[in-house]
């Protein structure tokens, strides 16, 4: 099925998504040409799953919990430079493609396209090419991701800082200040100076409208 070194082992596939029926049938489709080596429902599980089982291929969600798919993007290039990273997500806007091959994505499926072009993409990031879904890629913007971005409102969560979209993510899933900095291994007034910072950016008054422009934005799920 596939080429190069790949004809003599199988690729190894780590896959990341929040919802545990997207996650097995992703891995059942992959499984005939591909050892799955695990799978992971939030993105700092990603993180350190990723260092530990370094995989050839990481098929993962946009949305995942406690850290969102765009802010993982960074430290897994970081982290596995050799691992290919495939996004398989429901989220269409150029916004978020541009943003993800920026990031260090190989490859952008959509849930929604046929089950094939998931391999299709693995195929194309294996051997070195990038791969966009022709579902969108006429939406796309012309320009390579380092050409000229899709025009949106602003603001937008991509003023903010990666620390702060960590942080409105967080707040957005409903955490409250004491657990968003045990999890973010930062002090309770460093977590309430980055929302402060965050709704003055944004001009949001409350945490029910930070949670209500993260979901509108794509950070987390409603």
């Amino acid at each position: 099925m596939f080429e190069g070194d790949f004809q003599q082992r199988r690729p190894r596939v780590l896959i990341a998504d929040e919802m545990a029926l997207i996650a097995a049938g992703t891995r059942a489709l992959l499984e005939p040409d591909c050892d799955v080596v695990g799978t992971v429902a939030d993105g700092r599980a990603l993180l350190s799953e990723a260092e530990i089982l370094r995989p050839d291929i990481i098929v993962m969600e946009i949305l995942l919990p406690l850290l969102n798919g765009l802010d993982a993007l960074r430290p897994l290039v970081r982290k596995v430079p050799e691992s290919k990273i495939v996004l398989l997500t429901a989220q269409e806007s150029s916004w978020h493609v541009a943003e993800a091959f920026k990031a260090g994505a190989s490859g952008y499926v959509l849930k929604r396209s046929q089950p094939s072009e998931l391999t299709q993409a693995i195929h194309a990031v294996l051997m070195g090419q990038w791969y966009l879904t022709p579902l969108i890629a006429k939406n796309v913007v012309k320009q390579d991701v380092g050409g000229e971005q899709p025009k949106r409102k602003v603001p937008t969560v991509s003023t903010l800082t990666p620390r702060q979209r960590e942080v409105l993510q967080l707040i957005a899933e409903g955490r409250g200040t004491k657990e968003v900095a045990t999890l973010l291994n930062i002090a309770v007034k460093t977590v309430e100076f980055h929302k402060f910072r965050i709704m003055d950016q944004l001009n949001l008054h409350s945490t029910v409208a930070l949670a209500k422009h993260a979901i509108i934005e794509g950070l987390v799920r409603l």
